[in-house]
């Protein structure tokens, strides 16, 4: 089929990683062309954004957004003009969806999910007393179990957590002015007495934020994890057995794979299929 008969779907991806080397930005763009591949009779029209290092965010001619984790504080831009345009885009996205036709679909992941909690008062975004570091179970909650992305995966699943900050206390006066729904959470501990985080939310029908990633490409994390900087770092910090565990999470076909094929897939499928 010819581009010329071939729907165009418009992508933009924000990228919120300042410039620093990430595995983020790679899985996001493998994602978008494996879809174009899913999809032959869509062509996916990508952009891309550099929001924290240059202050540039989309406008409304988007039909798909993709908002990256990234490094840091959530808290780093308050005050900076490239949170003030990122606030005000969201903010737009936000009223374009309540005004009618032609809906705008938007994943946040990990930063871009805590900054979107932030905004709209969603819950209390604070340090980890400790970094999360792994592929870890994420528990649904009933919301979740019926969630049209996330009903697809098994409870609990499996994914890619790599975070110093983290989302808790839901604020549920604001959740339900809004009428998110809270779809999943970060593993129990009995023994650890401190709250569970928040690791996914639907703010809207068309507005997915989680606090894992959802991107995280099995067998490209896999070859990162493996280089021998890495394994050393790792080793140094978490020791051997947390990194043993990741690599056999990466290469489990019921963890982290499952997690890849399912989420993005499924949520961009409804985009397409929204659209016929």
């Amino acid at each position: 089929m010819s581009d010329k008969r071939r729907r165009g779907l418009r992508v933009a991806i924000l990228d919120l990683y300042k410039g620093e080397p990430n595995q983020g930005m790679r899985c996001i763009r493998q994602h978008l062309t494996e879809a174009a591949e899913r999809h032959p009779d869509v062509r996916f029209d990508v952009t891309e954004f550099d929001v924290r290092g240059a202050a540039d965010v989309p406008g409304l001619d988007f039909d798909l957004y993709i908002s990256s984790g990234g490094p840091g504080s959530p808290f780093d831009g308050a005050g900076q003009l490239w949170e003030k345009r990122y606030f005000a885009w969201l903010d737009a996205v936000w009223a374009h969806n309540r005004g009618g036709a032609g809906k705008k679909h938007l994943l946040s992941i990990c930063h871009s999910f805590q900054l979107m909690c932030i905004h709209f008062d969603l819950a209390d975004v604070v340090p980890r007393k400790s970094g999360s570091f792994g592929v870890l179970p994420v528990h649904l909650t009933e919301e979740g179990l019926a969630d049209p992305v996330l009903s697809a995966l098994p409870d609990p699943f499996y994914g890619a957590d790599f975070r110093e900050w983290q989302v808790v206390r839901p604020k549920h006066d604001s959740i339900q002015s809004l009428g998110a729904r809270l779809l999943a959470i970060e593993k129990e501990r009995p023994h650890v007495p401190l709250e569970r985080a928040v690791m996914a939310m639907r703010i809207s029908p068309e507005i997915l934020g989680t606090q894992f990633h959802p991107e995280a490409d099995p067998e490209g994390m896999h070859a990162h994890f493996s280089t021998p900087e890495l394994r050393e770092k790792t080793v140094s910090k978490h020791g051997l057995d947390k990194y043993e565990e990741i690599l056999f999470r990466m290469s489990d076909p019921g963890s982290l794979s499952r997690t890849y094929s399912t989420f993005i897939p499924e949520f961009i499928r409804q985009v397409v299929s929204g659209r016929n």
